[in-house]
């Protein structure tokens, strides 16, 4: 009895060295290992630099005869278009980690991997960082070769802008689990003001709006003295009475795959991978809830106007692969009852914007589409003008001029005619491998 009582302890002590050791299993395996910039280095890298090509362009804003496009994950090109025949590049903002933006007066906010940054664009000669909110926003790792594995990442050590393949060797659990980045994720990482001042003169007048204007695509918006994000779960709000150092209200959970925001008439509109949420900003330091429209699982950006909600879904990627269509939804008593009246077939849909009674929607490989939407009933039925072979992106229609992005590059064409709407100039893309 004594020999099996020291024959089961050494077995149980053999088990435990054993269970120890595989703690300590390592292996080596080809992988996508993270290259870091520093915190220090983000925290000092917005500044003015000469004018680039667009290379990847992801968002689109638009104030007081500038455009700004957002060179997905570095920073903001800044064009003139005050004579939109001819757009001239004024400068690159480098802003690393940047998806999205807006502009109130004359500063601009923009997101930088984890921080909320405020930019002084008053006088694009001296673009300044005047305000940083430091990590108030998830830890987020960029795009990577998806036949190789991850290697582990050290949020110590900063933020990752880039991988290399390299052979790597890490023990064999992993508990990290971030947060990835995609080019769709920009379509899920700004919102499009209708609630702007118009002045006169040149595009979008030259005598100072209030805010700027965003695309539908949009995750940015502004309202009174607030500003909001969204990301894919939760709602950020910050006061900016003082432009210079917005303060942070808090976080709140709102549901899942919100994509996009768009404000209008006191209230909030986002849209989500199923459904439209709407938001009443009556309380502007706490958005409250009013009602959802539901659809089948699929990519959903909105624009509104009047009592009419128009929304485009799209398949592919991590929308789903279900459907393609532009639904129109009937909004009443104060945005209580939400009913879709038409909905109609499209090729890809994605960003669309509404002038009065002209719809543009950019129907993806399909290229742009414009409609006259006075009878939402039969907008289908009243296409105005399309360009086909553009894959289009995002659009913002402002005094019958239109700014539009795709993966080609920038268009601005000129609607005042509706009969004859004129392609009035470009910038495209510039391969980086050129």
């Amino acid at each position: 009895m004594k020999t099996r009582s020291i024959y089961s302890s050494l077995v149980f002590f053999a088990l435990l060295l054993v269970a120890g050791c595989q703690d300590k299993i390592y292996e080596s395996f080809m992988a996508n290992s993270p290259v870091y910039m520093t915190y220090e280095e983000l925290r000092s890298a917005v500044q003015k630099e000469p004018v680039r090509d667009i290379e990847n362009p992801g968002k689109i804003y638009f104030k007081d005869n500038y455009l700004f496009v957002n060179e997905t994950m570095q920073g903001v090109h800044v064009l003139d278009v005050s004579d939109p025949a001819n757009p001239d590049p004024v400068t690159f903002i480098n802003i690393p980690g940047n998806v999205d933006i807006a502009i109130k007066e004359d500063v601009l906010y923009a997101d930088s991997y984890v921080d909320l940054v405020a930019i002084d664009v008053s006088d694009l000669s001296d673009v300044r960082e005047v305000g940083r909110m430091e990590d108030v926003f998830p830890y987020t790792v960029p795009e990577y070769d998806p036949e190789y594995r991850l290697a582990e990442v050290d949020q110590d050590k900063g933020v990752v802008v880039e991988w290399e393949l390299k052979q790597v060797k890490e023990q064999v659990e992993q508990d990290y689990y971030p947060i990835y980045y995609y080019r769709s994720y920009a379509e899920k990482l700004s919102m499009d003001m209708a609630n702007f001042s118009s002045a006169s003169g040149g595009v979008g007048g030259g005598g100072g709006t209030t805010f700027g204007i965003g695309g539908s695509m949009a995750r940015f918006g502004l309202y009174k003295n607030f500003l909001y994000i969204v990301d894919n779960t939760q709602l950020y709000t910050f006061n900016i009475a003082n432009l210079e150092s917005p303060v942070d209200l808090g976080v709140k959970s709102i549901g899942w795959n919100i994509e996009t925001m768009f404000l209008y008439d006191d209230h909030m509109f986002l849209g989500t991978t199923s459904g439209m949420l709407v938001y009443s900003l009556e309380i502007e330091q706490n958005p409250t809830y009013i009602n959802q429209y539901n659809h089948i699982t699929s990519c959903d950006p909105v624009v509104v106007q009047n009592d009419l909600a128009y929304v485009t879904l799209h398949d592919g990627g991590w929308c789903g692969r279900s459907v393609n269509r532009l639904d129109v939804i009937r909004m009443s008593d104060q945005y209580t009852k939400l009913t879709m009246i038409a909905s109609y077939p499209m090729a890809n849909p994605h960003g669309l914007g509404i002038d009065g009674d002209v719809l543009f929607v950019c129907d993806g490989s399909a290229g742009l589409k414009i409609f006259d939407a006075s009878d939402p009933l039969t907008i289908s039925s009243h296409k105005i003008a399309e360009f086909p072979d553009i894959n289009t992106y995002d659009v913002i229609p402002v005094n019958n001029y239109l700014f539009m992005i795709g993966d080609a590059g920038f268009y601005l064409y000129d609607y005042s005619d509706l009969q004859n709407i004129q392609l009035l100039s470009t910038i495209p893309v510039s391969s980086s491998d050129n």
